[in-house]
């Protein structure tokens, strides 16, 4: 039995070293220090749970952060799981929620683009519509904090250095292009253009 307990405890200290932590023990602190945030809707549920997620993890959130998050769109889906054969009985339907986001950086570089996405599985019960619409509701509650908590976990391995990296890149594709325009503009403006044609003076 002290075996076992040695053994779990050096698992757990090993676990947390490793930055790993069970939900509801708090959150590690983020490399991160100051983060912009916004979201198109943006009042909406899921932005405000990110920004006390990221409150929580240490990170001064306000508008002029070096880096910003930017929840691009976040889309709810609904399709049968399974088929119920008759009226009152019940069925299974997965719901699925796919949130798209950014992150910019200075001169609102786009840094890099990806999305989070989460299913779960709620039951509907023809003889309960009021209890499998509550419970289509926490499902849907339940997944918005798990959406929130993987970006805590991109967010956390993403370092400053990284995103230095990532902005340095971007400076130079907006350099690249905009040489590639004043290019096509000099040579457009070293064309010779056809003059009109000059009527003789009578």
């Amino acid at each position: 039995m002290i075996k076992r307990n040695l053994l779990v405890m050096g698992l757990a200290v090993m676990l947390s070293a490793c930055g790993f932590q069970l939900r509801g023990t708090g959150t590690n602190e983020m490399s991160i220090k100051e983060l912009d945030l916004s979201a198109r809707n943006a009042y909406g549920e899921t932005v405000t749970q990110m920004r006390q997620a990221l409150q929580s993890s240490g990170v001064n959130v306000h508008a002029g952060a070096p880096y910003e998050l930017v929840l691009t769109s976040e889309v709810e889906t609904q399709r049968a799981a399974t088929y119920a054969g008759g009226s009152g009985r019940s069925a299974e339907y997965e719901l699925t929620t796919v949130l798209n986001y950014s992150i910019n950086g200075l001169n609102s570089a786009n840094l890099l683009n990806d999305k989070i996405e989460v299913r779960q599985v709620y039951v509907y019960d023809g003889n309960n519509i009021t209890g499998s619409t509550q419970s289509a509701l926490q499902t849907r509650n339940e997944m918005r904090r798990n959406l929130v908590q993987n970006m805590m976990v991109r967010l956390q391995l993403l370092t400053p250095a990284q995103l230095e990296q990532l902005q340095l890149k971007a400076d130079e594709r907006a350099k690249a292009e905009a040489q590639a325009q004043e290019a096509a503009r000099r040579a457009q403006d070293e064309t010779p253009q056809q003059s009109p044609l000059q009527l003789p003076i009578q």
